[in-house]
């Protein structure tokens, strides 16, 4: 029986998620289809450019992203915090950046309403869009249905164009939400669509890479990197983008066997102050998705998970 996505996403209980969502039917989302021997590959524009739009609007960082051939992967980070600090004003701004005002809330903003039922009215709905804008279903929704509508139209077909639920993986502790992040970007490498992580088109590496050639410490669409993991609230990523970028390049050698350079002995700077070893490193990054688990960390942060949950088992992946 499929499990309701509420039992799934839990920001009280980690801000932080691994998502998959895939086409259903046999044509690509992007590259190439020998079977009908056409291209889609501007197709994965439209997918980077959607997610990156949106980012900017929810209340839901994205850490890591990947475009493939027939799905796409996000590491978010669920801001609910400053989802709640947002006033009435800036909730109608942000959601209405990409929906249609309605005009009730239109005499709200100018302050014509003219009664307290009215007002109620308006609030209700205020409330209504400021849980959405820290809804990872309604972020992958809104991700979805565009793309859906312009694969359709290029198609000329109708019907549904992605699975009916996005797979989610919750990461529960920082080791969880490096490999996923790790997975992720690289991805393209291990499909072969690219020969090094910095080659990777369409990856929040190669985004966060082309923003450093021009001098940029930070890329506005993606979660920062904070570079303290020892803080207590968290509201980006935990770690250095110098060390990410040193691990994501290991692993990298590690998955490309065929891939010249020299491999270093040292472990990167990030695994030895998260005590993660090699084997297990290599393990998580390269085949996150080849286990069955909805919940990834260490056995205490699933055990606290599973507690407040209130649930008698999970299905999760264990780290040491």
């Amino acid at each position: 029986m499929t499990t309701a996505r509420s039992q799934l996403i839990c920001p009280d209980v980690t801000p932080y998620y691994h998502c998959v969502s895939r086409c259903v039917r046999r044509s690509f989302l992007c590259g190439y289809d020998s079977y009908s021997g056409q291209s889609y590959e501007h197709r994965r524009e439209w997918v980077e450019s959607r997610i990156l739009a949106l980012s900017s609007i929810y209340c839901i960082r994205i850490c890591a992203y990947a475009v493939m051939s027939n799905h796409y992967h996000l590491v978010a980070f669920i801001d609910k915090q400053t989802a709640l600090s947002l006033s009435q004003r800036e909730v109608v701004e942000r959601w209405c950046t990409e929906h249609k005002m309605p005009l009730l809330i239109q005499r709200f903003l100018s302050g014509s309403l003219t009664s307290k039922v009215e007002r109620e009215a308006c609030e209700k709905i205020i409330e209504t869009w400021r849980q959405r804008l820290y809804s990872l279903s309604w972020l992958m929704k809104e991700i979805n249905y565009e793309i859906a509508l312009l694969a359709n139209q290029e198609d000329q077909c109708t019907g549904r164009f992605w699975e009916g639920r996005f797979k989610s993986q919750a990461l529960l502790d920082d080791k969880a939400l490096l490999a996923a992040m790790a997975y992720v970007d690289l991805n393209p490498v291990r499909a072969g669509i690219a020969e090094t992580p910095e080659q990777s088109e369409h990856t929040s590496l190669k985004k966060r890479l082309t923003a450093l050639e021009r001098g940029q410490t930070q890329t506005p669409e993606l979660a920062d990197f904070t570079g303290d993991i020892l803080q207590e609230k968290r509201h980006t990523i935990p770690f250095r983008l110098i060390d990410y970028l040193e691990l994501v390049d290991w692993v990298g050698r590690q998955i490309r066997t065929d891939t010249h350079g020299y491999i270093s002995p040292q472990l990167p700077n990030i695994l030895t102050r998260l005590s993660l070893s090699q084997q297990a490193c290599l393990a998580l990054c390269s085949g996150l998705e080849k286990k069955p688990g909805l919940w990834i960390g260490s056995s205490e942060r699933l055990n606290f998970a599973k507690h407040y949950l209130k649930r008698k088992r999970m299905l999760g992946i264990h780290i040491s």
